[in-house]
């Protein structure tokens, strides 16, 4: 009987062993707890997504009440039993026995209740979590997506919040029933005999002694592997990324010794934290019997004197290991609520960003196109300025082109005009209104842009090309097709249109990318029409085909082109040339060669073979 009543905690024994020190198992306990810099704060936040939820709360707090009654009750059941037998009355022990497998049927349905309950409310409140910081994500400013690691972005929106379904749906429930079982079984302690109470304290203190020596020492060789399986990691990473380097120098050799050293001393590091995870639960087991054994000598030294039964004994046993186990674990919840009170709050950090400005009301539909820097001053960072005094007229239908060097301020430029960051000082109009003025999707919504960096989903050529237009026609698609000279291209993949592309369009080559990111500007119909670079991961042949096409498109479309070859934009009605932020050259092709000034300098390096 005694055994059948151990039954009740054994289960979660096993997994404070499991989880000792904030692990999900051996291989991560010592995790080093991340603490919040303003827990109190983080935590009552949190809260308030648990108030839509007080129901399965109020349901929760009920099924873990009633698995604690159930789990103190039993141990005095089997007392009872016992003490029945040894006093001859035989037919007392069959109802005992009936109510308790209804005690132990009642503990098994509401513990599967409790976990039910915690999962529903889990998966509840950090679904709002997730889909609030990915709608804070979407409309944070571009100047905050490119000042931060997206690796940092990903994680918070990937292991933070993780880290608090975890705590939610795991570490609430056994708070709760950590606090109430300590008190229950307690006072049931008190209540059958409260000197023998005071002496099961020594197995506590003996738990608690052993928890805090043993947690130190695995929480430094837990982290010397950490550190080690990073390096590992950081090796292999290297070595993948640089593998045609490492093999045409013939370093093989040299790339699996320091991969050997590492992994030696991860090795070495991992079998003594290893050691001292594992040696927790046989510890935990000697404990625990000397505790048995001072229960049982001190037991049947008031048994014999007749101040307990031989049934309280028994009883005794139990709720020793009962007081014991959620001490225990109390520890290891404090670090995970610590962990994912840490990863909230960086959460909450995101979404307390300033969202993007997009205070514009005016509307830009019937714009002719016409483009005016006045007097605009920016910086990135403070006290790093980019642009000085920048002023430049665009007139409508013009095409003029941006040229110079790196960090001039060409990218810079276009990311002012499309309202990517805010200026300084100054003002942009497009045909006479500021921008600001302007409502800012619709502002983008009238600017076509192609990008250095060619971005593609995973998704079908049609759905990519179409991006731009989400109303643009099947035959729309495909004149957009031929104007960029990639409609034979998209006939030869397998389903033509419909053909899906990999994540990042990694399935396709780069200048089929970049064909395809062209195609959807096309189908865009802008007013304004801007080319970062946009032929320069084309080949010469396919360079010149789409120059021919631009004709086309750019036709009474005021045109922004950044390129840094130059027979890219000989053809432009305006070429201003940028250094350092400032304007130092306009003028046409033909008149800055005859200048013979930076531009003449810069053309003449690139036909010299070198690209600028």
């Amino acid at each position: 009987m005694q055994n059948n009543a151990s039954n009740l905690s054994k289960q979660a024994d096993m997994k404070n062993y499991n989880n000792m020190m904030g692990g999900k198992g051996p291989r991560n306990r010592g995790a080093v707890v991340e603490k919040a810099q303003n827990a109190g704060v983080t935590l009552k936040r949190l809260v308030n997504y648990f108030k839509k939820e007080l129901n399965t709360v109020a349901l929760l707090l009920l099924a873990v009440l009633i698995v604690v009654i159930a789990s103190v009750y039993a141990p005095k059941l089997q007392s009872n039993a016992i003490d029945s037998i040894t006093d001859g009355n035989y037919k007392a022990v069959g109802p005992i026995l009936v109510v308790m497998l209804i005690t132990y049927g009642i503990y098994s349905l509401f513990s599967f209740a409790q976990t039910r309950l915690s999962a529903k409310l889990s998966q509840r409140i950090v679904k709002r979590l997730r889909e609030d910081l990915f709608d804070c994500i979407v409309n944070l400013p571009i100047k905050y997506l490119d000042a931060h690691s997206h690796g940092d972005i990903m994680s918070r929106m990937t292991n933070d919040v993780e880290n608090v379904s975890t705590t939610i749906s795991q570490s609430l429930s056994s708070l709760f029933s950590g606090i109430l079982t300590i008190i229950g079984t307690a006072l049931m302690m008190i209540y059958l005999c409260p000197k023998l109470a005071a002496f099961s304290i020594i197995t506590v203190i003996l738990t608690l002694l052993a928890t805090k020596y043993l947690s130190k020492a695995m929480r430094k060789f837990y982290m010397k592997r950490q550190v080690l399986l990073g390096s590992l990691n950081g090796t292999v990473e290297e070595m993948i990324t640089g593998y045609k380097t490492v093999t045409a120098y013939n370093r093989q050799e040299e790339v699996l010794k320091e991969f050997a050293n590492t992994s030696n001393n991860l090795t070495r590091v991992g079998i003594v934290a290893e050691v001292l995870g594992s040696s927790m639960g046989p510890i935990m087991n000697v404990i625990n019997n000397i505790g048995f054994v001072i229960i049982a000598a001190f037991g049947g030294y008031f048994a014999i004197n007749g101040v307990i039964s031989v049934g309280v004994i028994s009883a005794f046993i139990v709720y020793a290991k009962q007081f014991g186990r959620p001490i225990d674990e109390l520890a290891n919840i404090y670090g995970q609520i610590q962990t994912a009170i840490a990863g909230a709050e960086r959460v909450f950090a995101i979404m307390d960003e300033p969202k993007e400005d997009k205070s514009g009301t005016k509307l830009m539909d019937s714009s002719k196109g016409l483009i005016s820097f006045k007097n605009v001053n920016f910086s990135y960072v403070p006290e790093k300025q980019v642009l000085y005094d920048f002023n430049l007229e665009v007139k409508a239908g013009e095409k003029v082109a941006l040229v110079g060097s790196t960090g001039s301020g060409k990218t810079t430029v276009v990311n002012l005009l499309m309202r990517f960051y805010d200026i300084d000082s100054g003002e942009i109009l497009i045909d006479g209104v500021n921008i600001k003025d302007i409502d800012c999707n619709n502002l983008r919504k009238n600017t076509a842009i192609v990008l250095q960096d060619t971005v593609l989903f995973a998704d079908t050529v049609k759905n990519n090309l179409k991006y731009s237009n989400l109303e643009a026609t099947d035959l729309e698609v495909e004149e957009a097709a031929k104007h960029s000279h990639c409609k034979n291209m998209i006939n030869h993949f397998k389903n033509k249109y419909d053909f899906r592309l990999a994540k990042e369009g990694q399935n396709i080559s780069q200048g089929q990318r970049q064909l395809l990111s062209i195609a959807r500007a096309f189908l865009a119909k802008p007013k304004i029409l801007i080319l970062d670079e946009a032929t320069s991961s084309v080949d010469t042949r396919t360079e010149k085909r789409i120059q021919d096409a631009m004709v086309n498109l750019m036709k009474d479309r005021t045109s922004l082109i950044i390129a840094h070859r130059l027979s890219t934009i000989q053809d432009a009605d305006k070429i201003v040339v940028m250094d350092q932020g400032k304007i130092v050259e306009i003028g046409n092709h033909k008149e800055l060669l005859k200048a013979k000034g930076r531009y003449y300098e810069l053309y003449m390096t690139q036909f010299a073979g070198q690209e600028i």
